[in-house]
């Protein structure tokens, strides 16, 4: 008794037939390409074909042909090609900076010195001379306040509200401080902070509620 067939599944974009690998001649799969979807439209990226309609889209027939497979296709993402279509404007932003550089540091983005690194930068709370001047109805150039260079081993003051503890930027970190983000809230004799939502009539008493959160010193939150 001879052996039957076994019938295979045809992977090809709008095909769906089954085959056996002894019955499948050159020419008997119909399919597609990949499909393009763009506001409601469906769109058959290789005979540019669509419809609203998602059943009907499906029903289109092939306009390729060739054998059948059961190798799935790998689908790219079609680009709709347009004659009107604007060129991409050319990016002029400076190149990425490495994650490793000064620029992801927490302690350069605050603008303390940094050891690691060398450098400080710019507090970003500080205009610039450029943008000062432009803010001056006179035109005169007003120059920016100098930049605070502070060595990692001197004390500093935490300005932290709940804080106020002395640190030194070498022992800093994400977790070093206990204090409340705020803001402090009083009505009708009562204070508390917003934070954490936690009000008392006794000013002694708020100034004995725990912080909330956790973080960095900062000499000048």
């Amino acid at each position: 008794m001879a052996r039957q067939a076994v019938k295979l599944q045809c992977q090809r974009i709008g095909c769906d037939a089954r085959f056996t690998e002894d019955d499948n001649p050159e020419g008997s799969c119909r399919y597609h390409d990949a499909p393009f979807f763009h506001d409601g439209m469906k769109e058959w990226s290789c005979c540019k074909k669509r419809s609203h309609d998602f059943s009907l889209f499906l029903e289109i027939p092939g306009c390729k042909s060739g054998k059948h497979t059961t190798e799935k296709p790998i689908l790219t993402k079609a680009i709709r090609s347009s004659s009107n279509s604007t060129p991409a404007p050319v990016s002029t932003a400076a190149p990425a900076v490495d994650k490793s550089s000064r620029e992801a540091c927490s302690r350069c983005r605050q603008g303390f010195f940094c050891s690691d690194h060398g450098s400080q930068v710019k507090d970003p709370n500080v205009k610039s001379s450029n943008t000062a001047a432009s803010d001056n109805a006179e035109g005169n150039k007003v120059p920016a306040p100098p930049q605070k260079i502070i060595d990692i081993n001197t004390p500093q003051i935490c300005g932290n509200k709940g804080c106020g503890k002395s640190f030194k930027e070498r022992d800093n970190h994400d977790v070093a401080c206990e204090y409340h983000p705020g803001p402090p809230v009083f009505h009708d004799r009562m204070r508390g902070w917003k934070c954490c939502d936690v009000h008392v009539k006794d000013f002694d008493e708020f100034m004995s509620i725990p912080p909330c959160t956790k973080g960095w010193h900062k000499a000048d939150p």
